[in-house]
């Protein structure tokens, strides 16, 4: 799960993702280039609402996906993760899966704790490349029913990373409610965010529900430049 992360500038996220200026009021909030963390601003790239063909568009939303049943826009419980293994069931998120509200989420690099020592020691992760990151995500328009108001979110998708060599080296360790002691690798909860290449973009943005399902995969190991934070 990811609950920090640091977004890109305005000129890379263009660059990055073939973006425009003609977007929204995105361009004038001070969301790029800064370290977010959850309930805040953020970045996001969807496919674009008003156009009947296909174009990608930036919004801002509050990181932590709004409900379609949420009375008000401040949700309280924990929504800036969804287990991709959950979310075509979970109430929070099946409706945006099942609408094809996925979107991007930008990050030049996110953070993770690693437990290894016996404490919390934060590691960053980058891109081997030094190319952002786009992270998989679902997004919301949520309107207020008494003012009209529109308030856009969003939320990170995450996959099961017991196995992976890098991530599943990440957070706190399961223990055995008997013994106190780390449980077995297969049975941990590791998870990890799931980035979308630059060519699966407009597959992500725009594809039938099986198709997007199919790129919801931990990247190699390989692809990260990883370390503790300095």
């Amino acid at each position: 799960m990811c609950t920090r992360y640091l977004t890109p500038t305005q000129a890379a996220i263009e660059d990055e993702w073939h973006l425009g200026r003609a977007n929204s009021e995105a361009f004038i909030r001070p969301v790029f280039g800064r370290e977010l963390y959850p309930r805040q601003p953020g970045p996001f790239i969807r496919r674009a609402r008003d156009d009947a063909g296909y174009s990608r568009e930036l919004v801002v939303g509050r990181w932590g996906l709004i409900p379609p049943f949420s009375a008000t826009p401040e949700v309280k419980f924990a929504t800036y993760n969804a287990r991709s293994e959950e979310m075509r069931s979970k109430a929070s998120f099946k409706d945006a899966w099942a609408r094809g509200q996925r979107c991007i989420v930008p990050a030049t690099l996110f953070y993770e704790p690693n437990w290894e020592t016996g404490r919390n020691v934060w590691w960053r992760f980058q891109r081997a490349d030094g190319a952002p990151w786009g992270l998989a995500g679902l997004w919301h328009r949520w309107i207020d029913r008494k003012t009209g108001e529109a308030h856009e979110s969003y939320t990170m998708l995450t996959l099961g990373a017991n196995g992976h060599p890098l991530m599943g080296r990440m957070h706190k360790p399961e223990l055995d409610p008997a013994t106190k002691q780390p449980l077995p690798a297969d049975q941990q909860d590791k998870r990890s965010v799931i980035p979308i290449e630059r060519g699966d973009v407009d597959l992500w943005l725009a594809g039938t529900v099986a198709q997007a399902q199919a790129l919801l995969r931990l990247a190699p190991a390989d692809d990260f430049d990883a370390e503790p934070e300095a």
